[in-house]
């Protein structure tokens, strides 16, 4: 009896050391971490996350790794440009472990190497550079370092992601000087602006006044073709006027070189009444004068053609004479 007792109890203790085994050795790993395993101090495996398995007495986790990117704070300092200017900088470092063995067994701390690569790092960058090119070239910067500083991390199972320059501050009387030229490069910007701005104006309006006399250039040619086609029309009418009459006339039409004459003597007495330079015009412009001196005119030509020319044209026929004449 007291053997089968026994038996029961050794039973039962062997399924509870189990059961502790089987505790102790069951390792659950969260997502973004990797744990080292040590096999009597010695690195042996990496568990990723999830469930994993170690042998309880002989093996430990050792590192509890964070494989997720992580940021890293760099502290501002001070640092000399190659202009012997000096300068605050302030920086951001972006890594993410890789390797797990390495990151733990390759380096001491290596959140402490970062932070001290990269602010050595960042004093050799910045004293190759002047201060309006640190100034002005911050992406330039930011990857020189990333190249370096990357270069340098592989080993300890890191990529290191971005560097970021955070901030720049100048010395108080290097800062104000460069207010003081900036304020004076934009004065200038403005007045070279607005002086361009004038002179655009000034050659707009120039534009402007010469395509106002060419217009006008053209209008006076054009009204002094039309006058001129007017005139020459109006010599046409003349001529044209000119030449019925004198060919009345050969025919012995009296009233036609009546006509003409008197037409000749109105038109001169209207210029002579519309001359600007006249203040009282006489002239026998009565209508029994105007008759008067039409009746000469009819004398003048009875005594050129003679009478039978008259008689002829109210009879209607031309005589031989007067034709001869014309």
């Amino acid at each position: 009896m007291n053997q089968i007792f026994s038996f029961d109890i050794a039973v039962a203790l062997l399924v509870l050391l189990v059961i502790l085994m089987i505790a102790f050795g069951v390792r659950t790993v969260p997502q973004g971490f990797n744990y080292t395993i040590e096999r009597f101090g010695r690195y042996s495996r990496t568990l990723g996350a999830g469930l994993g398995l170690i042998v309880p007495v002989f093996d430990r986790v050792g590192h509890k790794v964070n494989v997720m990117e992580q940021v890293l704070d760099i502290p501002s300092q001070e640092a000399i440009t190659k202009d012997n200017a000096g300068v605050r900088i302030d920086a951001a470092a972006f890594y993410q472990v890789l390797d797990a063995a390495k990151a733990c067994y390759e380096v001491s701390s290596l959140d402490q190497a970062l932070m001290v690569l990269t602010m050595t790092n960042i004093r050799t960058v910045v004293g190759s550079m002047d201060l309006d090119q640190l100034l002005s070239h911050r992406d330039e910067i930011n990857e020189r370092l990333l190249r370096v500083m990357d270069a340098a991390a592989s080993p300890w199972g890191v990529k290191v992601t971005r560097i970021e320059i955070r901030d720049i501050l100048p010395p108080a009387d290097i800062a104000g000087a460069m207010n003081r030229q900036m304020k004076a490069e934009r004065e200038k910007r403005a007045a070279v602006l607005e002086a361009e701005g004038l002179r655009q104006a000034e050659i707009l309006k120039a534009e402007g006044q010469k395509q106002s006399q060419i217009l006008a250039a053209e209008g006076r040619k054009e009204a002094a073709l039309r006058d001129a086609e007017a005139r020459e029309r109006l010599a046409q009418a003349e001529a044209a006027a000119t030449a019925m009459v004198s060919e009345a006339i050969s025919r012995g039409d009296i009233q036609a070189a009546n006509f003409l004459i008197a037409e000749r003597y109105t038109d001169a007495l209207k210029a002579i009444a519309s001359s600007p330079n006249s203040k009282v015009v006489i002239v026998p412009i009565e209508a029994a004068a105007l008759a008067g001196t039409v009746g000469g005119i009819a004398q003048l030509t009875r005594a050129v053609f003679g009478e039978d020319a008259i008689e002829a044209r109210r009879s209607g026929s031309v005589p031989a004479s007067g034709r001869t004449g014309a």
